[in-house]
């Protein structure tokens, strides 16, 4: 049930975490003390709303413990991921550029994009990364590959782990998706923040009913 998170770099060989190579997430109450993960790259502008992001952030975590907390531990709810996740994944090699990515989304209808380094992962970006970096990045232009940018941090999960505190951690991390990896290493699923929502609608479609 372990969730790990691979630190920003190049799509070279595998980023999927490693126990011996990758530092694990800590408890929730290690993450909600310490500054979410962001793009080195990443540089906001306006310090206002980078500040009210970290505070929404923050009360989210808080709100979400809290909830946790109210609970006697055997009557806590255990939703495994594998349960929420889509198991529709899309792909590029590392030596494509950031125009194909953003046409084979269009296409699939999807947000976000696994990238491969010698056929293994080797990160996952999205839509708005894409665009924020090209924004920063205003002397390159959507064909540069893959392979020469530096991507952005990313959370895995194994189709056991508990979909609330993966919930909990995405919040901390300001990250709207993880990738679901099976026991053998290989990508199995993809969770995103729409795939809560769509849970969320439908336990309470179901409450409504009752």
């Amino acid at each position: 049930m372990a969730i790990h998170v691979s630190e920003p770099g190049r799509p070279t060989g595998t980023r999927l975490p490693e126990i011996f190579r990758n530092r694990r997430v800590g408890t929730l109450e290690q993450t909600s003390e310490t500054n979410a993960m962001r793009e080195s790259s990443e540089e906001i502008s306006d310090g206002t709303f980078q500040q009210a992001r970290e505070v929404n952030a923050r009360r989210a975590v808080a709100h979400y413990s809290q909830a946790e907390e109210s609970e006697p531990e055997p009557e806590r709810a255990y939703l495994p991921v594998s349960r929420v996740c889509s198991p529709w994944l899309h792909s590029l090699p590392a030596e494509y550029t950031l125009a194909d990515a953003l046409d084979e989304m269009e296409e699939h209808g999807v947000h976000h994009m696994v990238i491969t380094s010698g056929g293994m992962v080797g990160g996952l970006v999205d839509t708005r990364w894409i665009l924020n970096w090209l924004h920063e990045n205003r002397d390159q232009d959507v064909s540069r590959s893959f392979q020469h940018i530096e991507l952005p941090a990313f959370l895995t999960a194994s189709p056991e782990t508990d979909a609330h505190q993966l919930a909990r951690l995405m919040l901390a991390h300001q990250l709207d998706a993880a990738l679901v990896v099976g026991a053998d290493g290989s990508p199995t699923g993809i969770i995103t923040s729409t795939d809560y929502l769509r849970l969320y609608a439908s336990l309470s479609q179901q409450e409504g009913e009752v």
